[in-house]
């Protein structure tokens, strides 16, 4: 492949990429409700079922569709499959597609590319929107592998909720727990995810401490620079008036010595 070929379908698997963008976090947003709907209500009557089924088929589709556009338009389709396994991974096999939600996320670091923000509030909005998608959907997952299972403790989308929550944070109290092999593997990535959450927020907290020292540093430093430039120009002053002042004194004397001609 000639260099003039692969910078082309960079650039064309980049315009292809800006396009997608807000269809592909529709598209996942969609597919969020339509998984999750059925799982929170168990009483949903057969007819939205139904429908939600059908989303989740014509979503997945998409799915295909824009791993398959972008696979082509690659320049390098080994390498491409090699940095982009998870999303053949979670589209080949069914059990992993509501993981499929939390690459939403990936998203996110692309709108905020186009934002006007700090590095930091870039890395906290991204935080705290992974967190909610996190924690949502590992209730979700977790709820679905584990209602109606023999010796499960989770059963009502509220303690899925809790049970997500207190994992994310890595506290862990014990009251809700999975037990099926579903259950575990969403809790381990979920265990994963907040490792990974927690040392953002760690990082990002650190930096602003350190931010904040350095602010306090500089303002100290420009205080110093701003008395020391003031004490120079008072001491200036104090030569330039000593100069005058001997320079006008011998002229009083000399005016105070002689005698009045007109006398």
């Amino acid at each position: 492949m000639t260099e003039a070929k692969i910078r082309r379908n960079d650039a064309r698997l980049q315009e292809w990429r800006n396009r997608t963008v807000m269809p592909m976090v529709a598209a996942a947003a969609v597919f969020l409700a339509a998984y999750s709907w059925p799982i929170i209500d168990s009483d949903l009557p057969a007819v939205w079922e139904s429908v939600c089924s059908a989303a989740l088929v014509v979503v997945w589709a998409l799915f295909c569709l824009d791993y398959v556009v972008r696979l082509w338009l690659a320049p390098y389709r080994w390498s491409f499959v090699r940095r982009n396994w998870f999303d053949l991974l979670v589209l080949l096999i069914p059990a992993l597609r509501t993981l499929r939600l939390v690459q939403v996320i990936v998203v996110l670091g692309l709108l905020n590319k186009r934002a006007t923000m700090t590095m930091r509030a870039s890395v906290s909005r991204y935080s705290v929107a992974a967190a909610v998608l996190i924690v949502f959907c590992a209730a979700v997952a977790v709820l679905d592998a584990e209602r109606g299972e023999p010796g499960a403790v989770i059963h009502a989308f509220p303690d899925a909720l809790w049970w997500a929550a207190t994992t994310v944070t890595t506290v862990g109290y014990g009251d809700l727990y999975p037990v099926t092999a579903e259950g575990r593997l969403v809790a381990g990535v979920l265990f994963t995810a907040g490792i990974a959450l927690l040392g953002v927020v760690t990082a990002t907290l650190a930096s602003w401490f350190v931010e904040k020292f350095n602010e306090g540093q500089e303002s100290a430093a420009a205080t110093q620079k701003q008395m020391a430039d003031l004490m120079e120009e008072v001491r200036s002053l104090r030569v330039e008036l000593a100069a005058r002042t001997a320079a006008v004194e011998p002229a009083h004397e000399r005016s105070a010595g002689d005698p009045d001609p007109d006398r």
